[in-house]
């Protein structure tokens, strides 16, 4: 073959493979990788009134232990300082020394006595740093007030490090500080607690469930659903929560804070939540918080703080974790994202002997949980978003000890349940006039677009196949499946149980002084029962509901 018929070859063989590659280009997001982002933020307290021994010399020493340790393992992070911390000339010199290109400096809001007193307001708390929501956080504290606060706060910080903070991070934070500090200081990037009911006298319960969001405006805790109703700062949830057990177990903190010597501090949990963080399926991305606040002390943070920072160094070599400040990945975030993604949260294989695997769906419009435990499948929740609810204390205050930041139930499988007796929406079988709960194999889980889920669930000789789309759920059947199944809500109590009505197409719901409705587009609803308040059957073979609750 001469050169000019082998040139010709290679110009054809060329053509066709820039054609294959270019046909296959827009699959090429979709299937790559997900980032798995880790934010390392330990925030700072300069005191702990609730332990006498539990020093200023034992809560500094804590912060430096955590620097060499992340030092260590050439890890960095984030720092939160509260602003008694801030204020305190031995934490300015630590922090000033920190290689600025690793680690960052912002605010832990919790308001202690100087803070709340240079804004010109009277104390009210027990001690300097009073953890209560009336005292302690933002809650407590007129709208006017908070701007005092938020002025002297931010003032400060610059004299000190010379910028304002760009990250900001607080277990309740309400919508109109966060407004102010954007507005005002353009903070970048914000966090606030995992959900929890009743823990130190917080609730947070029904909102997006991991990663990030972008609030409504009027609700910190609500995803808005439009760009002109968003607060253009990612709040990203803090703690690692377990996906499983953290929303189940009653009264049991279950997160990756070091701590917790069965959770965060057990060797075998952390490399479990860790392999099923890092290597299971997600969509959009994947989002953890390690670290933890000084007041627990090194002595009770180090064992799991040594065991963790290992595994998070390595995830990094080996290019499975992203590990960044709060500032970066809020950057990062609202450069990626004109609104609030879709995302997953996916287990494939539990910890131990427990054969339950689980999926989290979070989007601008709702969340989802599905939960499969010894061959069963039930949804296990369903919260929906508005951005038109403002929080309870957008223009109030709280006068007692607790905080209340709720979206909008349709399913709660925690709150309409008790340990032992889940509850949720069960797949069942409905032939012969009863109902017997559904059997099969392990789900399959993979993502159809940047906005869809796709679970493929294998019973008997046919699969139940989801779709969870960022405005609606469709699921229907595959192969040789009985057409006499239905989803069954059964519940423990009716008890506060929101549900009003039950229509054909629609179930009415009044919740906290909110009326909405959970929609059938395709499929239909009846009456069951007391403690089953409603069945959803298919329409030929298919189930679509319509989960907004904007009209």
């Amino acid at each position: 073959m001469n050169l000019k018929k082998i040139n010709a070859l290679l110009l054809f063989l060329c053509l066709v493979f820039l054609t294959i590659s270019g046909q296959a280009q827009p699959d090429k997001e979709i299937n790559r990788k997900e980032p798995k982002i880790v934010n390392i933020v330990n925030f700072i307290r300069l005191l702990e009134p609730r332990d006498p021994q539990i020093t200023k010399d034992v809560l500094y020493e804590t912060v430096v232990k955590q620097i060499d340790l992340m030092n260590k393992f050439h890890l960095g992070g984030t720092f939160l300082l509260q602003y008694d911390a801030l204020i305190d000339p031995r934490y300015q010199k630590l922090l000033k020394s920190l290689p600025k290109q690793s680690f960052e400096i912002g605010a832990w809001w919790e308001l202690p006595q100087p803070l709340i007193e240079k804004a010109g307001i009277k104390w009210r708390g027990k001690y300097a740093w009073d953890w209560h929501s009336d005292v302690g956080f933002s809650v407590g504290y007129t709208p006017a007030e908070r701007e005092k606060i938020i002025d002297v706060y931010f003032t400060d910080f610059k004299k000190i490090f010379g910028y304002y903070p760009r990250s900001l991070a607080s277990r309740v934070i309400d919508a109109h500080s966060l407004s102010y500090m954007y507005d005002k200081y353009k903070i970048v990037a914000s966090a606030n607690c995992k959900d929890q009911v009743g823990t130190d006298g917080f609730t947070l319960w029904g909102g997006y469930w991991n990663q990030a969001y972008y609030p409504s405006r009027v609700n910190s805790y609500m995803p808005a659903q439009h760009a002109d109703q968003q607060l253009p700062v990612p709040v990203f949830r803090m703690l690692g929560s377990d996906p499983i057990r953290q929303y189940a177990d009653r009264g049991k903190v279950t997160t990756l804070e070091p701590v917790y010597n069965y959770a965060g501090g057990n060797e075998q949990w952390v490399n479990w939540f860790f392999r099923t963080f890092a290597d299971d399926p997600s969509l959009g991305f994947n989002y953890t918080q390690a670290g933890q606040e000084n007041s627990f002390t090194w002595k009770e943070m180090q064992k799991g703080l040594e065991m963790q920072m290992p595994i998070i160094s390595q995830l990094r070599d080996k290019g499975k974790v992203r590990v960044e400040t709060l500032s970066e990945s809020g950057a990062w975030f609202r450069k990626k994202y004109p609104v609030t993604p879709a995302t997953s949260f996916v287990v494939t294989k539990d910890l131990g002997e427990s054969d339950k695997k689980t999926i989290w769906f979070n989007s601008r419009f709702y969340r989802m949980n599905i939960l499969w435990d010894k061959g069963t499948m039930r949804i296990a929740d369903i919260h929906l978003f508005n951005e038109r609810i403002p929080d309870k204390y957008l223009k109030s205050v709280t006068m007692v000890n607790q905080s209340f930041f709720y979206t909008l139930p349709i399913v709660d499988g925690f709150q309409w349940g008790k340990r032992g007796n889940p509850t949720g929406l069960r797949l069942v079988s409905i032939a012969a006039g009863k109902s017997d709960v559904l059997k099969g194999g392990d789900p399959v889980f993979t993502n159809i677009d940047l906005k869809t889920a796709h679970v493929s669930w294998p019973c008997g000789s046919g699969s139940f196949e989801i779709d969870l789309g960022e405005s609606a759920v469709t699921i229907k059947t595959k192969g040789d499946i009985d057409k006499d199944w239905a989803f069954e809500l059964n519940i423990n109590t009716n008890d506060n149980l929101p549900v009003r009505t039950v229509t054909d197409k629609q179930v009415s719901y009044s919740f906290d002084g909110h009326q909405y409705q959970f929609k059938a587009e395709k499929g239909k609803f009846s009456v069951n029962g007391s403690l089953t308040p409603f069945r959803l059957l298919p329409e030929n073979g298919v189930i679509k509901l319509l989960l907004t609750d904007l009209k």
